[in-house]
């Protein structure tokens, strides 16, 4: 089976107060991105990853060369319309796994296993959730992420993003680590439907599960460690993640 895995890396990291992009601040020695793709070459699902590249295309470009083919988002419009943009290039593959540029641990056996659950199982959209024990602690960084919703018989039936999360909402453990995989044919059919009608006003790729629940379409999860799922946001959270390359000895 054909899939394509597209890395979200638009974002400036204002908050990083770096000098360079965010996908290219160091953890453990080498940029965040660097990580990702490494764990990406290995897992054998996609030798030559699509990177969304904004502002800061060159430095991207510059510093990962041929290891990724590259897709401009002109304008931060939000992480659906960041996949929107990669259309042209990877629509004829049967699956799209959509990463994100800060998450340097996803492990080549997590994105073989998602991709091999995928296919196996026929999904419209695989995804990964990390269940957490509290918000306490260095857990306290997943805090704004978004919440995953389900009904009274455990079925998926969206994410609700922190931002737009009523406060009993936010009171959900089970959060989104933004590790999707998508049948190729579904995805396009639907990711133009997506609306901005919320707070920040931007289309986000989440809105899609809520659309494959309504239509009835098979969303399968599976459970990824909060330790492998960190994004790297804030320099609070690259000091989390330094500590845990400490821990794992590396």
């Amino acid at each position: 089976m054909n899939t394509r895995i597209v890395i979200l890396a638009a974002g400036l990291g204002s908050r990083m107060g770096a000098d360079v992009p965010k996908a290219l601040v160091p953890v453990g020695g080498k940029p965040i991105l660097q990580h990702l793709i490494d764990s990406i070459q290995r897992s054998g699902v996609d030798e030559k990853p699509v990177v969304v590249i904004g502002h800061e295309r060159d430095q991207l470009c510059e510093a990962f060369g041929n290891e990724c083919a590259y897709v401009v988002q002109e304008k931060q419009m939000g992480t659906g319309h960041a996949v929107l943009v990669t259309e042209e290039e990877v629509a004829d593959s049967d699956a799209v796994i959509v990463l994100y540029g800060d998450h340097p641990f996803v492990s080549q056996q997590t994105l073989r296993s998602l991709h091999e659950k995928h296919h196996g199982e026929g999904n419209a959209i695989t995804m990964m959730t990390v269940n957490l024990p509290h918000f306490n602690g260095w857990h306290k960084i997943f805090s704004h992420w978004g919440r995953i919703l389900r009904d009274d018989t455990g079925v998926i039936t969206g994410i609700r993003e922190h931002k737009d999360a009523a406060d009993a909402e936010r009171e959900i453990k089970e959060v989104n680590p933004s590790l999707f995989c998508f049948d190729g044919q579904w995805l396009w059919e639907n990711i133009h439907n997506i609306k901005d009608e919320n707070v920040q006003k931007e289309y986000y790729l989440t809105d899609l599960i809520a659309m494959a629940f309504e239509q009835g379409q098979p969303i399968a999860t599976m459970t990824v460690a909060p330790e492998e799922a960190i994004g790297i946001n804030t320099p609070e959270e690259l000091e989390i993640a330094e500590d845990i390359l400490l821990s794992r000895g590396e």
